[in-house]
């Protein structure tokens, strides 16, 4: 696993391809795009990095702080999000701004990556509360008046229109005791397989 890459840049792409000459060997970088500014060509730089590995390909993400890498490996954790959406993510915002809209239930920050739908955006919305540790949405302080997690997540899934049918459907599919967010995410995940 390739950790970090510290060199000499020899190219950057507008798209977010940069060349970093490492003792010699050329290594291709995809980075955010807020990145490129500060790598310039002939300067050296540093770079936290993600080596993906799929079966066509070995792809090598690179980002100048570590928090970014690590909100980068969080965010393609997620279900339905890939390298090439995390990236994107990360090129619209820094991981203190992801963290900040979740916190102030911010969806429509989400819909400004290129890509993501009102839909995909509050899929995501729900996902990244607990993988970010962000508390979740509408956490109530007080346990005496707090909802049982079933009733959350129903009201949850109706706020993100799913129809009646459909809600109940998938709470007749779910344990009966669970985290909000664990039951949450097991309902979305169930959802989004009947509908595809």
């Amino acid at each position: 696993m390739i950790g970090s890459l510290r060199g000499d840049v020899l190219d950057r792409s507008p798209s977010g391809e940069v060349v970093l000459d490492v003792g010699g060997v050329g290594y291709r970088v995809l980075v955010p795009t807020g990145a490129l500014e500060d790598l310039r060509p002939s300067a050296p730089a540093f770079l936290y990095t993600h080596l993906h590995v799929r079966d066509d390909a070995m792809v090598l993400f690179g980002f100048p702080t570590r928090e970014e890498r690590d909100t980068f490996e969080v965010l393609i954790g997620a279900p339905g999000v890939g390298p090439k959406l995390a990236l994107a993510i990360l090129s619209v915002h820094s991981p203190s701004s992801l963290r900040r809209a979740l916190l102030d239930d911010d969806l429509d920050a989400l819909t400004l990556v290129p890509g993501v739908g009102k839909r995909t955006a509050q899929r995501l919305f729900v996902d990244l509360h607990a993988r970010l540790e962000v508390p979740p949405m509408g956490a109530i302080a007080d346990d005496a008046d707090h909802p049982s997690a079933r009733t959350e997540v129903r009201e949850a899934l109706a706020g993100l229109g799913y129809g009646t049918d459909e809600v109940r459907e998938v709470l007749a599919r779910l344990p009966d005791e669970g985290a909000v967010e664990d039951l949450l995410r097991d309902a979305l995940r169930q959802l989004a397989g009947a509908r595809a």
